[in-house]
């Protein structure tokens, strides 16, 4: 989760992205050999499929480091004999050892790149371990500024928490940090002084008590993990649970919470069941039944961490008690336990290939916010709310980034990518229709990482509606579209105005009251009608402006 505001939001800050060919033109940002290395599908990267990670670590409380071992089992894909496995400074790999060798090895800022001595045959199943450590960054301004947060609760007991998105998971253990190609499953096994709780994601397999004190928690994930939603969170936890009934039988969900903290999480996690409900109808199955749900209190806002969200919106409705669509409507639901669950849809079960079409995650999870909304209050309620957000939109650079560094696009992929989305679904004008895609895309791409383009051919081909000039507008481009029109006696003469070349959406208009749908295009077209025109209305659901102009 990411999140900008002003006043009441956090500034979020990114990198400029460059525009598509033949779109609004932008000043193009400098990238170095670093930001490719990080954000490409490198040769050293693109030879081995990565099938299964062991993160076997210790968390130092004495010094803030972690130390320890990442197994990697990979299926060959092509021949080649070198690897790229990301760490960023400071942490550091001492060792890499295969079948009982150590091998060579050599930095390149955060990539580190092995020198394989055996044949890696196309198809073999392969294992190597990476032994690390050091002391990780620490978070400054979690989870937008990421890293490790290593706090105290009340009562002086550590409590410390991993976020990395963007930043990348290499930040705290070493791996292949590209989004493209996410691990079919992991363990976790986190070693912690013996008063303390470790969470990770999946479901707890053992906690072993060691001869020193210690114990180690086991975590398994039995779905595709991606890399940042990995996580540790590490306190002095109490944990209630119950079993949601849902669309695929029982879901066990779990909750850690601080000890002071338990009745309040008692009441405030009652949106958890509420949230599953709504989600379930709109987007299909929870993605992650194996792996249960869990919400975890952590010493920072919250994060999206597959079958571990985090949690820190103080036990308090809205986004930190606070409206963000200034309707009211945003103060009738904890913001982070909706709006962070609703990832596990989407950036959990659908995810990017590329952090440039971060607005994947974002635009349908932001979303998602007005669609339960709508399941408890009603229609008008969900539109209201997301028609809200448009408040906080800058239209400050396009909503994709630059590929292949690992740039973002602006962060108005949240509101403007929920009002693309809302005005996208007036145009199918089927309430069933929209919601079946909604869960076609979570079938359809079910624990699966993708691209832009495959999700505009999606809705393009399921909608029945070419939506290629709607994306490159709103995805693309900076300018919001204006319907321009005057009239005279009879006639409404109008056109799009602020446009891209081509752009053809259609809308609709009271036209003295009566709806009625229009075509423009940036060309002049009209609209005869039988009586003379008193007012013009435009259907406020579509997120586009409106010039009346004197003639």
């Amino acid at each position: 989760m990411k999140k900008y505001l002003s006043s009441i939001f956090i500034s979020f800050l990114l990198c400029n992205s460059v525009n598509a060919q033949g779109l609004l033109d932008q000043k193009t940002p400098l990238f170095t050999r670093q930001d490719t290395l990080r954000g490409s599908i490198t040769k050293e990267r693109a030879w081995w499929d990565v099938k299964r990670y062991h993160l076997d670590i210790k968390v130092n409380l004495k010094d803030s480091t972690i130390t320890g071992s990442n197994t990697i089992k990979y299926q060959v894909v092509q021949e080649y004999n070198s690897m790229q496995i990301d760490l960023q400074n400071p942490m550091n790999i001492y060792k890499v050892t295969q079948n009982g060798e150590d091998l060579e090895f050599k930095r390149e800022g955060n990539a580190f790149f092995i020198a394989l001595k055996e044949p890696q045959v196309k198809g073999s199943i392969k294992e190597l371990t990476v032994f690390y450590g050091g002391k990780p960054k620490v978070a400054v301004n979690p989870p937008w500024d990421g890293g490790i947060t290593w706090k105290k609760d009340k009562n002086g007991t550590p409590f410390i928490a991993s976020s990395c998105q963007g930043l990348g998971s290499s930040v705290w253990w070493p791996n292949k940090d590209h989004m493209y190609d996410e691990v079919e499953n992991m363990l976790i096994s986190v070693n912690v002084p013996a008063n303390l709780t470790n969470v990770s994601n999946g479901r707890l397999q053992s906690v072993k008590t060691l001869k020193d004190g210690t114990k180690t928690y086991n975590w398994y994930v039995a779905n595709p993990i991606n890399n940042y939603g990995v996580n540790i969170n590490i306190g002095d936890y109490v944990t209630f649970s119950e079993k949601y009934k849902g669309e695929k039988g029982n879901l066990d969900c779990t909750y850690y919470v601080l000890k002071e903290n338990l009745e309040k999480a008692k009441k405030q996690f009652q949106d958890v069941p509420k949230m599953l409900k709504a989600f379930e109808h709109w987007f299909g199955p929870y993605p992650f039944y194996e792996d249960s749900y869990k919400l975890v209190e952590a010493p920072y806002l919250g994060m999206e961490h597959q079958s571990s969200v985090t949690y820190g919106n103080g036990y308090q409705n809205g986004y930190r008690g606070s409206d963000l669509s200034g309707t009211g409507w945003g103060l009738k639901f904890d913001f982070i336990i909706i709006h962070e669950s609703g990832h596990e849809w989407f950036a959990n079960n659908i995810t990017y290939k590329d952090i440039a079409d971060m607005w994947i995650h974002e635009s349908f999870t932001n979303y998602s916010e007005s669609l339960f909304l709508e399941y408890y209050y009603g229609r008008e309620a969900g539109y209201t709310y997301v028609r809200g957000l448009r408040n906080i939109i800058e239209n400050d650079k396009p909503i994709i980034g630059k590929y292949d560094v690992n740039n973002e696009g602006s962060g108005d992929m949240y509101p403007k990518g929920a009002n693309m989305l809302h005005t996208i679904r007036q145009l199918v004008n089927s309430d069933e229709k929209w919601r079946g895609i909604l869960r076609g895309l979570n079938s359809t791409f079910y624990h699966q990482t993708v691209t832009t383009k495959q999700i505009e051919d999606y809705l393009s081909k399921q909608t029945g509606i070419d939506l290629s000039m709607v994306f490159n507008q709103y995805l693309r481009d900076t300018r919001i579209p204006s319907f321009e029109y005057y009239l005279d006696n009879n006639t409404l003469k109008y056109r799009w105005i602020n446009i891209i070349t081509g752009f053809n959406m259609p809308v609709k208009v009271l036209l003295n009251g009566t709806e009625i749908s229009l075509n423009p295009i940036s060309e002049w077209s009209e609209f005869n009608n039988s009586k003379k025109i008193e007012s013009v209305v435009l259907d406020s659901n579509f997120y586009v402006g409106d010039k009346k102009i004197e003639k």
